[in-house]
This record gives C-alpha cells, sequence and structure tokens, in this order.
C-alpha cells in the first residue's frame, strides 16, 4: 500500500519536526512549509491526503490557507491546529471544510487518533468511487513531478543526488517540459525545504531592470528608485533561487551572475560594498547554452559554471506512458475547481491523446484537459477534444516514402499547421500548444 502524503503547515520550525517525525513513525510521508504562500505552492504541484494547519501565522493567517484548500480542493480532508483555542474559531474554521480541530499542546496519542478518525470517514467514500473511476490516481514519486515513464529515471536519479547540497544545477528541456517542477522538488525533497525558495522568469523581466531585480538597488542608483530595495538573491539568501530561461540574461548581468557564482557575493545597483550570500543556484533554459556560448551571445565561463550537474528533462512524446496518469492529474486539479473532480475519459479520447506528439508538452497537455471539461459533463469524449487533433497527418515510421523531417521542421509544420486552424489568430495558437505569444513568434522567427 502505497504511504500517504500529509501536509503540514505552521510557522514553528520545532513544531514541524515534531509532527514530521511523529508522523514518519507512523509510515506517512511529510512536506512542510512555514507559511501560507509556500503551503499553496505545494498544493499546486501535488495534492496530498490530509493538510495539518495552524491558524496563527505571520502574514497570511491559516484561516486563509483553509478557504483556499476547500474551494480549490473540496476532496482535500483539514486538520487544525492551534495554541489560541477559542469557539468563534472553531465553529469559523468548521464552516470552511476542517475536519477536525486540535488545541496545542496535544499528545501523540490525540494526534494519531484525530488522523486515524480522519482517514477512516474517507476511505468509505473512496471505496464508494473507485469503481466509477476510469483512470486509476497515482501519487508521483518525487514531489509535483507525475509519471513513471523509464525516460524519467535519470531526471529522479539526479534530483535525488542534488537535493541535499548546494551544487549548482542547470536543468534543459523543451518548452511545457515542467523544468520548475523539477527545480521545486529539489529544493523541497531536500535539506533546504524549510528555506526560501526564489523562482524567477528573466525572460519575463526587462533586459535594464533584470539586474536590479536580481540584485537590488540603493536609494538613487536610478529614476524612480526612491527607496534602497533587496533583490531576488537576497530574499532567497539561506535557499535556493531558481533562474528560469538563464540564456535571455544580457551581457551586463552574466557578468554579475558569474561573481555571484565564483565569489558567493553580490554588488546591488549603485552600491560601493559586497554583500554576500548563501544560495544554491539553480538555472533553465530551452535554448542550446552550448550554441550561444559558440555565437559569442552567451559566457563561456558561466556556462561551466552552471553547468555542473545538467539534468535533461523528457519532451511528453517520450513519455506517453504517463498521458493516463497526468490526464488524471489534471482532471483532478482542474475539476474540483469546475466542480467536476469525479470526471472520467473515454477510451477513444485517451488514445486521441497518446497519438499525438505534443509540441507544447505537458503544458499544452493541461491546457486540452482545462478546456475539455469545461465542455464535457461527466466524461470527456472524443468530440470534446480540440478539432485540431482528429486531424493529425498520419504517417508511419516504416515508409519508404514518408519524408524525414528534422525536430525544428516538424514542430514549424505543426505550428502553422494550428495557426491554419485558428485563421492565424496568434492568441488562440499560443494557448493551444501551451506556449505564450512571444515564445510563438520566436518560433516563427
Amino acid at each position: 500500500m502505497m504511504k500517504a502524503d500529509i501536509l503540514i503547515v505552521d510557522d514553528s520550525k520545532d513544531m514541524l519536526e515534531v509532527l514530521s517525525r511523529q508522523l514518519k513513525a507512523k509510515g506517512f510521508n511529510t512536506f512542510q512549509a512555514t507559511n501560507v504562500l509556500d503551503a499553496v505552492d505545494l498544493l499546486k504541484l501535488n495534492i496530498p491526503k490530509l493538510l495539518i494547519t495552524d491558524i496563527q501565522m505571520p502574514g497570511v493567517d491559516g484561516g486563509k490557507l483553509i478557504k483556499y484548500a476547500s474551494k480549490h480542493f473540496p476532496n482535500l480532508p483539514i486538520l487544525v491546529i492551534t495554541g489560541y483555542p477559542s469557539i468563534d474559531v472553531a465553529v469559523e474554521v468548521l464552516q470552511d471544510g476542517t475536519i477536525d480541530y486540535l488545541t496545542k499542546p496535544f499528545t501523540q496519542a490525540e494526534l494519531y487518533q484525530a488522523i486515524n478518525k480522519i482517514f477512516s470517514d474517507g476511505q468509505e467514500e473512496t471505496n464508494k468511487n473507485e469503481d466509477t473511476e476510469t483512470i486509476s490516481k497515482s501519487l508521483p514519486s518525487i514531489k509535483g513531478i507525475i509519471g513513471q515513464a523509464h525516460s524519467l529515471e535519470q531526471t529522479f536519479h539526479l534530483i535525488n543526488r542534488t537535493k541535499n547540497n548546494k551544487v549548482t544545477v542547470l536543468i534543459t528541456g523543451e518548452s511545457g517540459t515542467g523544468k520548475e517542477l523539477v527545480a521545486r522538488a529539489i529544493h523541497y525533497e531536500g535539506a533546504f525545504k524549510d528555506n526560501p525558495f526564489v523562482a524567477v522568469n528573466c525572460g519575463a523581466i526587462p533586459e535594464n531592470l533584470l539586474e536590479a531585480e536580481l540584485f537590488g538597488y540603493e536609494k538613487g542608483a536610478f529614476t524612480g528608485a526612491t527607496v534602497a530595495r533587496e533583490g531576488f538573491f537576497l530574499a532567497a539568501n539561506s535557499g535556493t533561487i531558481f533562474l528560469d530561461e538563464i540564456g535571455n540574461a544580457p551581457p551586463h548581468v552574466q557578468q554579475s551572475l558569474l561573481r555571484a557564482i565564483q565569489e558567493k557575493e553580490i554588488v546591488p545597483v549603485g552600491a560601493r560594498e559586497t554583500k554576500k550570500i548563501d544560495v544554491r543556484i539553480i538555472a533553465a533554459t530551452n535554448s542550446d547554452l552550448r550554441t550561444m556560448v559558440e555565437k559569442g551571445t552567451f559566457r563561456e565561463d558561466l556556462y561551466y559554471r552552471l553547468n555542473v550537474v545538467n539534468i535533461q528533462v523528457p519532451p511528453l512524446r517520450n513519455r506517453k506512458s504517463d498521458i493516463k496518469q497526468l490526464v488524471r492529474f489534471f482532471i483532478d486539479k482542474h475539476g474540483n475547481e469546475l466542480g467536476k473532480s469525479k470526471v472520467g475519459i473515454e477510451n477513444e479520447a485517451l488514445n486521441i491523446l497518446k497519438n499525438y506528439n505534443w509540441p507544447g508538452n505537458i503544458r499544452e497537455l493541461e491546457n486540452i484537459i482545462h478546456q475539455s471539461l469545461v465542455m464535457c459533463d461527466s466524461e470527456i469524449e472524443a468530440k470534446h477534444l480540440p478539432e485540431y487533433l482528429h486531424y493529425l497527418p498520419k504517417t508511419t515510421s516504416n515508409s519508404r516514402t514518408a519524408e524525414l523531417k528534422t525536430l525544428r521542421e516538424a514542430e514549424l509544420d505543426h505550428i502553422k499547421y494550428v495557426l491554419a486552424h485558428c485563421n492565424n489568430n496568434k492568441t488562440k495558437a499560443a494557448e493551444i500548444l501551451g506556449i505564450t505569444r512571444k515564445t510563438l513568434a520566436q518560433k516563427l522567427q
């Protein structure tokens, strides 16, 4: 029997450690968050079997988390633990969807009793639903990463090799393959999971602002800098910074990144003194940095500093055995939001998805499942899938007359096919492909 995942949320690291140790002793897998925002990120990555949360926490309180979880994950049981007992609070959280309520300090026996009651009550409902599920549910082997395909084995291996140290990691793969999920798995599976994780999309920040956003700036450093501000690197201190689309970093930022890696220090814009940092750097790209180095658009020394460990995330077309499980995950994720968590998928529709080559990868699959859930009632049928999936050109790899194309040519052909289907509406085409309009424009160049 697979171990159940439990997410524990408490601003006290001591309480997290005690609860985690007690639950692991009973065979549960535990994930931890010290604040509500991190807890929401973890819920989006992997829906646990139980949420245990405190109420009184700095910043966003646990009551907001309970409301969020009850709205987006209505089948997720919630156990509240609090050191500030109140009848009003108890009534409010129970109305918001909490199943049970423990007042600190509570005994280990009381904790086990509450959890056993939650799981025993939920088992009867689970058994009722098992026969109606079209696709079996399965928990990911590593947090947030759904699938068991052979092509993922090396990815899992390298995540486990890097999660407990601060070696610099470069994650490569096509757009939409889940590179940020790999970065988050490295952080949240490892020894530094209680420390900050800061994700930065280098391609989404204007080049003239990227340096200030990453390294911070002093008051008066440039027009509009009315107060000093710490950058993303200091926000991630003692934890992990994830630099997505690193190939978009301009030369002056590349130089500053090299200094941050080599000297473990940064210089805020407008400052004269350096600031020491203790940050694990994980970078990701869907560009060929080696080719960029040869063309002189990416620093060779920075490339080797980033590429200490390279994790290549396989495209979805190499993981077709995972499509069934991914579909179930996305039905659960978006079905909860739409009130359709019990929806299944017919075999014909599933076979259409398996026969498609997914140039937009997992992001495109999620987009299609989300669209199909809106259109269906109790089951996703072939007719609910986008029309272009029904008219894919039929080719056979054994045909001697079949035209052999490069991956780039095949991708471009498919993009043009989708554009034609959308009457050249680039916004709609980008949505179907699971990419941004900017990325679509780049691929058409």
